[in-house]
């Protein structure tokens, strides 16, 4: 957290949602491009929004201009509720949108690990009534979670990042996963899921996406 990070509490289906928000350094007046949602890894293996790839991920979009919003899933932090394998996260990321990007502000969502299975649920669902601007998905959860196909329409806002060396996911199954979509995957070799000692360059490669 930083100086300019708020701390808020959101409300969700099993109650309080813990969130941080930062914004982007703008000349006054100016508007943030958009939102930012961003989910974090999972819970039962201490994931929270503090985990480095989401600060990452977060520093980045406010580095391009938007405002980014992590919050801690049901049961991490002072997130009320208990885990619930991805359908009750599902819902407490479209309860984020809801009370952070009102209609008609443009909207990202991101994720690492089962943050990106959740990010992908929550891509899919918003869709068909408001189509996100820009998709990060970072290390995605393949091999552990069922994770839904992208619309076809999605793709050219899609980043899906992916460590070569990752041993908690294989690449192998992020691959099986993009390869019937034809959705690109950026791949950095060597590195494994939690990108330790490569995160300027993921962020270097979301920055690149986002200013696309």
């Amino acid at each position: 957290m930083n100086l300019h990070t708020q701390a808020f509490v959101l409300t969700g289906g099993a109650g309080a949602i813990e969130a941080l928000r930062d914004d982007p350094h703008l000349p006054a007046g100016a508007a943030p491009r958009g939102v930012a949602v961003i989910a974090h890894p999972h819970p039962l293996f201490g994931g929270a929004m503090n985990n480095k790839v989401v600060q990452t991920l977060a520093r980045s979009f406010v580095q391009c201009g938007w405002s980014a919003v992590r919050f801690n899933f049901r049961g991490v932090g002072a997130s009320a509720g208990e885990h619930d394998h991805g359908q009750g996260e599902a819902a407490d990321m479209l309860a984020v949108v809801n009370q952070v990007a009102a209609a008609g502000v443009p909207l990202a969502l991101a994720g690492f690990s089962f943050g990106a299975f959740v990010a992908s649920q929550a891509v899919v669902s918003l869709w068909p009534q408001r189509p996100a601007e820009k998709i990060v998905l970072i290390g995605t959860a393949a091999s552990r979670f069922a994770v839904p196909p992208l619309p076809h329409e999605a793709h050219d806002r899609t980043l899906v990042v992916h460590g070569e060396a990752d041993d908690t996911v294989p690449l192998a199954s992020v691959m099986d996963w993009a390869r019937p979509q034809m959705l690109p995957v950026t791949v950095v070799p060597g590195v494994e899921h939690f990108f330790h000692g490569q995160l300027t360059l993921l962020k270097h490669l979301v920055v690149r996406h986002l200013n696309a």
